[in-house]
């Protein structure tokens, strides 16, 4: 995987290929991806293609969603500092604590930008991983492919929170506010589709979600 430096060169942007299956029936997965997008038409979008392996459909879409999550991050990351947001957060109400089960296994109480290192930290290992991602084309999945996807989803799902709750007005400020709201869109319906996160983790953005979900 190569990187190239985002914001503070703390963050790396993720290639769209990686961890998607390669060969001629990746390719036509990521076509018909890219081409239902093109059609601004999510909720198409986001349905698994007739016939097609849903963790092929999840594993493809699930890189995209990191990609998306790196680079609006980036634009944020001169205010979201140690001192401007010194937890991670959604509001007054959630905090988010970091832990990977490996190198930290009990929670920590870290900053938002601490958060989002360790969270895009954790997700390359996460990808780089072929016994989770492989990435021949057919190769199996493992049996919790789709918890890992599920964890992968609920902690990108608080970076797009702890935007929305504490940056959107730079966001706007930035005029990227419409790049947000389709990325965040796109997501929630991808992750409602397959039922990636639970209901309970949607609450400090749930009037946003609602919305997106009636659409």
């Amino acid at each position: 995987m190569s990187h190239l430096g985002l914001g503070r060169r703390r963050h790396k942007k993720f290639q769209s290929r990686k961890g998607t299956p390669s060969g001629s029936k990746g390719f036509q997965l990521q076509k018909h991806l890219t081409a239902t997008l093109d059609s601004i038409n999510l909720r198409e979008a986001v349905q698994l293609p007739l016939g097609e392996d849903v963790n092929e459909w999840l594993a493809i879409n699930t890189v995209d969603f990191c990609n998306q999550v790196s680079m609006l991050y980036a634009t944020l990351t001169e205010f979201c500092t140690e001192s401007s947001c010194p937890i991670m957060s959604a509001g007054p109400k959630y905090e988010y604590r970091w832990a990977d089960g490996v190198n930290i296994k009990k929670p920590i109480e870290v900053s938002a930008p601490k958060y989002v290192e360790y969270l895009m930290g954790w997700i390359e290992t996460q990808l780089d991983n072929e016994s989770i991602f492989p990435q021949n084309f057919g190769a199996p999945f493992p049996p919790n492919f789709q918890d890992v996807v599920k964890t992968m989803s609920k902690r990108m799902f608080r970076v797009y929170a702890h935007i929305y709750c504490s940056h959107f007005q730079k966001i706007v400020a930035l005029k990227v506010e419409a790049y947000l709201n389709t990325c965040f869109k796109h997501f929630i319906l991808f992750t409602s589709e397959f039922g990636l996160i639970d209901k309970r983790e949607l609450a400090p953005v749930s009037e946003i979600v609602e919305s997106f979900l009636e659409i």
